[in-house]
């Protein structure tokens, strides 16, 4: 697998300032940069969005389609999960305690994810190669969205800013049915496995116990153990597969593919032109800070910037620092892309997909 040696030498004096300011944040504070009771009460209630509903539907004394409005809040609480509990925890920091993260990273497993597949693909390559062409899978090629601007251009690609949002509704629902399947395997044959200190067999293992124990709660058990309507029970859970996978795949593509964002390449040899913070500049946008409320249930991912500068700080400290790292940004004149609201970063992300979905220019 191709990789990308960013440049040590630039950018030195701003990396070095950021860190002491952000660390001198925390120490002054006297607070840990994991997370703390917000974090805690916020994940009882993530879950109980996702469980408390299937509860009430397993019960089944609601008529159907209010267990069809139980299912979209359990998407809810999927995307909660997801975002604002799984995601510290893979990343290392919810909390001090390795045993904690590691016991909350299977909550990936408990929406019907795969834990290994995200490591690699998300902490690994997409935090290390941040929308570079070839190198981050979060905008390589995917069936019909082009996604970078080297990327293989088919006709059906102009209209994609027409189609996109609704295709992006499909995640969840593949990475279950195949996606995670075929991943891991790729993962392994690229050598990723080994690299980052896990068996194939071992992930393999618990990719189908997992799946199997989801599939099992969701449609053996309901359909042919409590006798529902099977019609009505795959309805539902397509209503819940639905709405997380466009909330899930809508922020994170509202990250790094907008307008201002960059796709930076390396040279012949390899070498990126920056630093690797100064990359995720170039990279990533900010969205929406002041609306609380998105924020606290999406996990403070609407702060990417400094997420993938500091993706060992939990998000509930994101706020704070932005401020620190936005101002330390502006000091030694490098960019810092960010929108006021959802609706302008969703503008600029359509826009966007426009210009990559235009046939490029013959060389």
């Amino acid at each position: 697998m191709a990789t990308a040696k960013f440049n040590l030498q630039n950018q030195k004096d701003f990396v070095r300032v950021l860190k002491e300011r952000v660390n001198e944040y925390f120490s002054t504070k006297g607070i840990t940069s994991y997370g703390d009771s917000r974090l805690y009460w916020k994940t009882v209630a993530m879950m109980l969005i996702y469980i408390t509903p299937f509860v009430l539907i397993l019960i089944n004394f609601l008529p159907f389609w209010a267990n069809w409005i139980l299912y979209l809040v359990m998407g809810m609480g999927m995307v909660g999960i997801g975002m604002s509990v799984m995601h510290d925890a893979v990343h290392g920091s919810y909390s001090s305690n390795k045993a904690v993260n590691k016991i909350l990273s299977f909550s990936m497993e408990l929406v019907g994810g795969n834990q290994f597949n995200w490591k690699v693909q998300h902490n690994v390559l997409h935090h290390t190669y941040t929308n570079i062409p070839g190198m981050d899978e979060d905008i390589g090629e995917k069936a019909i969205l082009r996604l970078e601007p080297t990327g293989k251009w088919l006709k059906i690609h102009r209209f994609q800013h027409i189609y996109a949002l609704p295709l992006y509704s499909f995640l969840t629902l593949s990475w279950l049915m195949w996606g995670d399947y075929f991943t891991m395997f790729r993962y392994n044959k690229a050598g990723m496995t080994k690299q980052i200190g896990h068996k194939i067999s071992k992930e393999l293992v618990k990719l189908v116990i997992f799946k199997s124990l989801y599939i099992f709660a969701h449609f053996i058990l309901p359909i042919f153990i409590l006798g529902m309507v099977w019609w009505q029970v795959i309805v539902g859970f397509l209503l819940m597969q639905f709405l997380a996978g466009f909330i899930l795949s809508v922020v994170f593509q509202l990250a790094h593919i907008v307008e201002e964002t960059s796709f930076p390449l390396p040279d012949e040899e390899g070498n990126m032109e920056n630093s690797w913070a100064v990359h995720q500049l170039q990279t990533t946008a900010n969205f929406a800070k002041k609306r609380k409320l998105l924020s606290w249930f999406i996990g403070g991912l609407n702060y990417q910037i400094e997420h993938h500068l500091f993706p060992n700080i939990s998000h509930v400290h994101y706020p704070k620092i932005s401020e620190i790292v936005k101002h330390t940004a502006k000091e030694f004149q490098l960019p810092y892309y960010e929108y006021k609201t959802f609706r302008s970063a969703i503008a600029s992300h359509i826009r966007q997909l426009k210009v990559l979905g235009r046939k490029p220019a013959q060389a």
